[in-house]
């Protein structure tokens, strides 16, 4: 077959690789000036870093299967990490069931169901059966309002703001449960995996051996129409970049979000297309900070605080050793955000002026001084608002239209986003995309 791709972010180069392997021609677009998506990179101190931050866990069997296939294990380096909340004005580490204990904030009762709480999620695998209810209903319930409003409601708040009090407590369920599998039983120490010269190094081999196999990867080409004809998908319609004009094509697969997905195939109608529509996201928008001094010693520091206008404060060089980036201290302040949030399209010197308070309100003896470079993100896509019941609205990977393919985000439920599932969707929509070739020539 002849194959197009619209998207060159991890799901859709790992298609685009998986369907090169067995023989058919691809081509990959991609409205970027490179592929990657949000594993794109840019240079610090010499060393290439993510645009938005990335690690795996050790139960990321997608993605470590894929590295391991690609000859690059070696390169994937199981590093421990570490994880904080900060709190009425102060630092805490939670890590260990001591850091628990000590966590001040709730009472020693409620502690102990904080901890309960994290075991059962851990163990239980039934997650349908949290399909009903959300994730503030069940956690008000069983770890009590006080562990509700200083730990979960803040996380739920800081990720899905207005729509927090909706989300299913699937969404919670698989946070959980994914991030203590990185825990070996007996083991309090998370280990996280990272690629030494960044999983940028991932998206290379992967545009390699798609170029290999004779596929192609435009940038800078944004797909502005699937054609459709007869009820089929017959080909892209680009509009400028290295792939301009129409490209004809046997199978389409789309890897984009569901809104741009309906703007490409407004042909798309019935029950499909009304999944599409309400599907709602939150913006990712984030703010990448190169400081001379280091914020805190905490990777991973959870904000649990009302007056922090962001969700997270990961300091990357508090997880890889800082002499990889010349020397420099590397933080990402996460943020997700609704369309009507003045944060929303803020430049980076609006949300620095909205972060610096913040950021000595952590660390007293923080100055913008310690700030030698800037940069700013965005996802207008970042996170699809998972509520309850969600499995009923997932869309298929096939759609109406004979031949043309969907995969994105919103379909790695009850998983949430991450490059393992990114992975996972390539393969099962490269997968679909034979069978359907198959189905229909058998």
């Amino acid at each position: 077959m002849n194959i197009g791709i619209i998207g060159g972010g991890i799901a859709g180069l790992t298609a685009a690789y998986e369907l090169g392997k067995g023989g058919h021609a691809v081509t990959v677009f991609e409205r970027e000036s490179c592929p990657g998506g949000q594993v794109a990179t840019f240079e610090v101190g010499g060393e290439r870093l993510e645009r938005f931050y990335h690690h795996i866990f050790t139960g990321d069997t997608a993605v470590i299967e894929l590295i391991d296939e690609l000859g690059l294990s070696e390169q994937l380096a199981w590093l421990k990490s570490s994880v904080g909340f900060f709190h009425g004005g102060k630092l805490y580490d939670f890590v260990t069931a001591g850091d628990l204990l000590r966590f001040s904030p709730v009472s020693l009762p409620d502690r102990v169901r904080l901890g309960f709480i994290s075991l059962f999620l851990r163990r239980y695998k039934n997650w349908r059966r949290f399909e009903a209810i959300t994730a503030r209903e069940w956690l008000t319930k069983y770890g009590g309002r006080r562990n509700y409003d200083v730990v979960w409601g803040p996380l739920l708040n800081g990720k899905f703001g207005a729509s927090s009090g909706e989300i299913g407590m699937v969404w919670l369920w698989g946070k959980i449960h994914l991030r203590f599998a990185s825990r070996s039983r007996g083991m309090s120490q998370e280990l996280l995996g990272y690629m030494k010269g960044s999983y940028g190094l991932l998206i290379d081999i992967l545009a390699q051996r798609i170029t290999d196999s004779g596929g192609r990867i435009c940038t800078d080409s944004p797909v502005s129409r699937v054609a459709v004809e007869n009820g089929k998908a017959a080909g892209l319609e680009v509009d400028c970049g290295n792939g301009a004009g129409f490209h004809p094509f046997d199978a389409v697969a789309a890897t984009v979000p569901s809104p741009v997905f309906l703007n490409l195939v407004p042909q798309l109608d019935g029950d499909y297309a009304a999944k599409l529509r309400r599907t709602q996201y939150q913006a990712a928008v984030c703010l990448v900070l190169v400081l001379k001094r280091s914020l805190s010693h905490i990777y991973w520091l959870n904000i649990s605080d009302s007056s922090v206008p962001f969700v997270a404060a990961i300091e990357h060089t508090n997880f890889i050793p800082r002499s990889t980036y010349g020397g420099k201290h590397i933080l990402y302040l996460s943020n997700y955000l609704a369309g009507d949030n003045p944060l929303y399209r803020a430049n980076v010197d609006e949300l620095l002026a909205a972060y610096v308070p913040a950021l000595k309100r952590i660390n007293p003896e923080f100055e913008p001084s310690w700030i030698e470079d800037c940069r700013r993100f965005s996802d207008d896509f970042g996170q699809p608002i998972v509520g309850t019941h969600y499995s009923d609205q997932i869309p298929a990977y096939r759609t109406p239209i004979k031949g043309l393919f969907l995969a994105n985000t919103t379909q790695i439920y009850p998983e949430d986003r991450g490059m393992n599932y990114s992975v996972r969707l390539g393969l099962e929509v490269s997968r679909e995309i034979v069978a359907e070739r198959v189905i229909n020539t058998g």
